[in-house]
């Protein structure tokens, strides 16, 4: 079976940064449970707003400052910054810190995952047809100059009893690429029939990486560079002639037995 690796987690500290920047020497897990309970109440609360990633830094102290990717940012500054100061006060009292609230505007909604997910998901909950629905969100994303998507809805697609997974691809996805900006999203449809989980994968384009990139040889010499092949070789020592082996000493032989004494004739 295929393992998959999260395509952000893959290549944090590559060409991805952190959704959560802090550090703390105690205290770490109360802190990262109120970095999920954040992160999920404002999902929440902020569903129309089209909300594509919740960004937490604590600078030190007791300050927090919370950077929200949307694709509507006038509905959660509202009117004169009205509704966005609401915002503040209520995070303030949850947490006993102060917050400062960072709005980010995601300009091309059609090219980031999560929303194309999500919105993939608000199709299917509306009973539009999943097929349709997958082909008019790549449609849209090759619209926008993406160089590559792929859409997968998996569940009881049409009300069918047996769940099956259903792909579409357009372009190019190199996964296994590092220096690849690829976007990875995930929806949940709840449907009549069941759950149904869409994955959204989107490929930007190549990205520069930080301290990775390979240089040429003519870019920049190398700290230690290498010794020429002959000043890396030492000479070899001459070899003296080898004085003549003697020769092996013949083995000892025992010396022959003495003939025998002639015995007397017969007529003597």
């Amino acid at each position: 079976m295929g393992q998959k690796v999260h395509p952000y987690g893959f290549r944090l500290g590559i060409t991805k940064n952190w959704r959560s920047r802090w550090f703390a020497t105690q205290d770490y897990a109360r802190l990262l449970h109120e970095d999920l309970e954040l992160k999920e109440m404002l999902r929440e609360r902020l569903k129309a707003a089209g909300v594509s990633a919740v960004e937490v830094e604590r600078p030190g102290g007791s300050k927090l400052r919370i950077t929200i990717h949307t694709s509507r940012p006038g509905i959660i500054i509202g009117r004169k910054g009205a509704e966005i100061e609401k915002l503040k006060q209520e995070l303030a009292q949850k947490t006993k810190r102060e917050v400062f609230i960072d709005i980010q505007e995601v300009h091309k909604p059609e090219m980031d995952a999560q929303l194309v997910a999500e919105s993939i998901a608000l199709q299917l909950e509306k009973r539009i047809a999943f097929r349709r629905a997958m082909r008019k969100a790549v449609e849209s994303a090759q619209r926008f100059g993406c160089k590559g998507i792929k859409v997968r809805v998996s569940g009881r697609l049409n009300g069918a009893e047996i769940a099956r997974s259903e792909w579409y691809l357009q372009g190019q996805l190199p996964l296994h690429t590092l220096r690849a900006d690829i976007d990875y999203g995930f929806a949940e449809a709840y449907t009549t029939y069941g759950v149904i989980g869409i994955k959204v994968w989107v490929y930007k384009g190549e990205v520069p990486t930080d301290g990775f990139t390979r240089r040429s040889r003519s870019d920049e010499p190398r700290r230690n560079p290498r010794p020429e092949r002959r000043e890396r070789r030492e000479p070899r020592p001459e070899r003296q002639p080898q004085a003549a082996a003697p020769p092996p000493a013949a083995a000892i032989e025992p010396p022959p037995p003495p003939p025998p004494a002639d015995e007397p004739a017969a007529g003597e």
